[in-house]
C-alpha cells in the first residue's frame, strides 16, 4: 500500500506541469503577478517543511547529528555546483527583455534532473513515515506550481507551440516517477538512506528558498506588494503549522 501512496504522489506532482493550460491567453503581466505570489507562498511552504517537519525528523531518526548537518550543507553545496556547470535554475518568472531565460532544451533537461529527485524526496519521506511523506508531497507541489508555470514561458520564449511546451513540460515531470521507483528498489537494500535522505532534502529546500525565491522576491520593494509577499510567506509557513498539528 505504502507503494500506491508513493507512486501517487508522484504522478500527482507530474500532473502539477500541465497547470500551464490555464495561462495560455493571460497576459504576462497579469502572470507575473500571480506567480510572484505563489512564489511567496512556496518559499514559507519549503522553509517551514525544512524547520518544522524535515529536520526536527532527522533528529529523531538520526543519532549522529554531524550526518545530518552534512547532508544539509552537501545538498545545498551541491545545488550550486549543478547551477554553475548546466545552467539549472529553478526559475520562476516568465521571459521578458529584462529577464531573459536558457534556451528551451536546457531547460528542459535541468527540469527533468530537479524531477528526477523530486520523486527520490518523495518516495524516501514516505518509507520514513506516512504523514512526512504527505507533509513533502505538499510542499513539493507548492514549488512545483510556479516553477511549472515558469517553465512554460520559457518553453514558449524558445520557440515551441502551446502544446509542445505542454506536452515537453510533462514528459519531464515523468522524471518524478522514476526517481520514486528508484528509491523504492534501493531503500530498503541501503540501510539508513532513507533516513539520510531527509537532512538532504531540506538542504535542497532551504536553497531553493534562500537563493532562488527570495532574491526573486526582493526585486519588487514597493511596500504593498512587499507586504503581500510577507502573507504568502507567513501563509506558507502557517500551512505548515497546520499540517503538522493535524498529522503529528
Amino acid at each position: 500500500m505504502m507503494y500506491f501512496y508513493i507512486i501517487l504522489a508522484s504522478v500527482v506532482t507530474s500532473l502539477v506541469s500541465l497547470i500551464g493550460i490555464l495561462f495560455f491567453k493571460v497576459p504576462i503581466n497579469k502572470l507575473e503577478k500571480v506567480i510572484m505570489f505563489l512564489v511567496s507562498l512556496s518559499a514559507g511552504t519549503l522553509l517551514g517543511d525544512s524547520f518544522l517537519h524535515l529536520l526536527p525528523e532527522s533528529v529523531e531518526s538520526l543519532e549522529n547529528g554531524m550526518v545530518i548537518w552534512a547532508g544539509v550543507l552537501g545538498r545545498i553545496i551541491v545545488f550550486f555546483m549543478l547551477e554553475k556547470i548546466s545552467c539549472w535554475r529553478h526559475c520562476h518568472i516568465p521571459t521578458s527583455e529584462s529577464h531573459i531565460h536558457s534556451v528551451g532544451k536546457m531547460n528542459l533537461i535541468g527540469d527533468a534532473l530537479h524531477n528526477l529527485i523530486d520523486g527520490m524526496i518523495l518516495a524516501g519521506s514516505f518509507i520514513v513515515d506516512f504523514n512526512l511523506g504527505i507533509v513533502t508531497t505538499i510542499a513539493v507541489i507548492s514549488h512545483e506550481i510556479p516553477q511549472e508555470i515558469g517553465d512554460f514561458g520559457v518553453l514558449i520564449h524558445a520557440g515551441y507551440t502551446a502544446k509542445k511546451a505542454l506536452f515537453f513540460n510533462f514528459l519531464s515531470a515523468l522524471a518524478s516517477i522514476l526517481g520514486a521507483v528508484i528509491i523504492i528498489v534501493l531503500g530498503y537494500k541501503i540501510v539508513g538512506l532513507t533516513d539520510i535522505i531527509l537532512p538532504i532534502t531540506a538542504g535542497g529546500f532551504i536553497y531553493i528558498a534562500a537563493s532562488d525565491l527570495i532574491p526573486e522576491l526582493k526585486k519588487e520593494v514597493t511596500i504593498s506588494k512587499t507586504l503581500k509577499q510577507l502573507l504568502g510567506i507567513f501563509l506558507g509557513l502557517g500551512f505548515m503549522v497546520l499540517v503538522k498539528v493535524v498529522f503529528k
